[in-house]
This record gives structure tokens, C-alpha cells and sequence, in this order.
């Protein structure tokens, strides 16, 4: 592997967006890049970002454009062009990484195929604690995730126990495209350059990552589990608005009834970078 970026989506949140980055200074494998691709925020998310870059000692790109509502696959899109890594990990600026987060996306790639993960969900309260006081739970041991389990901080344990699923598990999801969530997930970049990227004709919340793992599978890249194996923390917010659900649903719908594996307007229609 030439390189690992990290690709990190965010949008007018740095509270949220200064925990997450310091979960990235305590990486078993640190990246070789990290790219904040920010969906239109303001000055203070920028701030977050000029602050990051002086403490880490890994390259930080900041992809930016101009806030015309919910648009996570353009800008993840414009990210993927301003990175000459080999290997991308996706997630949001929402979910903090465990320390072994990029150490294991790493030691599972392998070509013709792209990993998913998942999530431990903190509770509202927590959450609300974790961002005021900046918890490092990242750091925590398992004796202190146990506590916080007990205390209905978290909602499960069982992403944190490294569990190696079997080749019949294997085969068995290999060309499962739902759940797989770009919150949690890595690919290669030449294969994401195969599929045109992701199809920004999907705006508002919702089944952009859906349509993009449909496609890797129609290109022949399968899907790997890593829900055993690379878990992120993901900080409670209010629901997105799901305005444009029904539509992005009908999208997804006429993909599923065609071949089709090229994005209508992808990284190929994008403006560079």
C-alpha cells in the first residue's frame, strides 16, 4: 500500500469535529493523509482545522465548498481527487476511531475487495459530555467501556472484541450492498475511480453510500465485514432531515433495476480540486 488517506466529512460542527481529529493523533497507523471534506461550514470550523494541522504529524488538506445544502457525495468526491493515496478510509465528523481503527482498515485490504464497519452509539447525555469536556474515550480500556456500558453511556461492547468471521461469512456477504455505510468504510481508490466515484445527483440525506456500494459489487469489488475489527464512537445529534429521503430512495430504486455501475455525475463531471 503506497499510502492511506482518511477522508473525513463534516459540516458546521466543530465541537464534534476537534474530538474526532484528536482520535487520529492516538492511531496504532497513523494516516499518510487526512482530508476533511467539509460540506460548506463557516469560519470556526476552518479555525478547528488550522489548529489540527499544527499538531499532527501526518499531512491535513482541507476540501471545501460553498454550502448549497446537503451535498456529502460532491465534496467526498472533490476529497478523492486531492489525494494521490492508493487506499481511502471513509467516516464522518461525527465518529471518533478507536486506536486500532486504521491499523486494521490497513492489515484487511486487499485488492477486489472493500471493508465496512460500524458504530458504538453514545448516548445523548454522554455525548453532550464527551464534546463539553473533551473525554478522550478513544484511550479508554476496556474496564472503563465495561462501566460506561453499565451506565448506558454506550449501546454494546461487541464492535470492540477483534472476532475473525470465518471464509463462509465471507462469501456469504461478499455481495451484500445493503447496511455498509460510508461512516465506516475503505476501498480502494482505482476502483473508486471505476465507478465514477459517488453520484452527486444524490443531495439530502441518505442512500448516497448505498448506491455507491451497489455499484463497486456490480464492478466486481466485494464486501468485506469488518464489524469485528475497526469500530468508531459515534457522538448522538438530532436526526438529519430526511426531506429528500423519498427521492433518494427512488434513485436508489432505479439503479437496482438496471446494470448500471458508472455514477451519472461522478468524480469524471466534478470540478478539480
Amino acid at each position: 500500500m503506497a499510502g492511506l488517506a482518511v477522508i473525513i466529512t463534516t459540516y458546521n460542527w466543530p465541537a464534534a469535529l476537534e474530538v474526532v481529529l484528536a482520535g487520529y493523533l492516538s492511531q496504532q497507523r497513523p494516516p499518510d493523509e487526512l482530508i476533511i471534506a467539509d460540506d460548506g461550514s463557516t469560519e470556526e470550523t476552518r479555525s478547528v482545522i488550522d489548529v489540527f494541522r499544527e499538531r499532527a504529524p501526518f499531512p491535513v488538506r482541507h476540501v471545501w465548498h460553498p454550502d448549497q445544502g446537503f451535498r456529502a457525495g460532491a465534496i467526498r468526491n472533490r476529497a478523492i481527487q486531492s489525494t494521490q493515496a492508493d487506499y481511502i478510509v471513509f467516516t464522518d465528523g461525527d465518529c471518533i476511531p478507536a486506536p486500532w481503527f486504521l491499523a486494521q482498515h490497513s492489515r484487511l485490504a486487499e485488492g477486489q475487495w472493500f471493508l465496512s464497519g460500524n458504530r458504538i452509539l453514545l448516548s445523548q447525555e454522554f455525548s453532550r459530555e464527551v464534546l463539553e469536556t473533551k473525554i478522550p474515550i478513544h484511550t479508554w480500556n476496556l474496564w472503563q467501556l465495561l462501566q460506561a456500558r453499565q451506565r448506558k453511556q454506550i449501546n454494546r461492547l461487541s464492535p470492540l472484541f477483534r472476532v475473525p468471521l470465518g471464509s463462509w461469512y465471507r462469501r456469504r456477504i461478499a455481495n451484500q450492498w445493503e447496511g455498509a455505510k460510508t461512516c465506516n468504510l475503505s476501498v480502494w481508490k482505482e476502483d473508486l475511480l471505476a465507478v465514477n466515484g459517488f453520484d452527486e445527483d444524490y443531495t439530502g440525506w441518505g442512500m448516497e453510500d448505498s448506491d455507491l456500494v451497489l455499484r463497486l459489487i456490480r464492478k466486481g469489488i466485494c464486501h468485506q465485514d469488518a464489524r469485528f475489527a475497526a469500530p468508531v464512537f459515534h457522538i448522538w445529534h438530532p436526526e438529519n432531515s430526511r426531506d429528500q429521503l423519498e427521492e433518494n430512495q427512488r434513485r436508489l430504486q432505479q439503479l437496482i433495476e438496471t446494470d448500471r455501475i458508472q455514477a451519472r455525475v461522478g468524480i469524471e463531471q466534478a470540478s478539480s480540486v
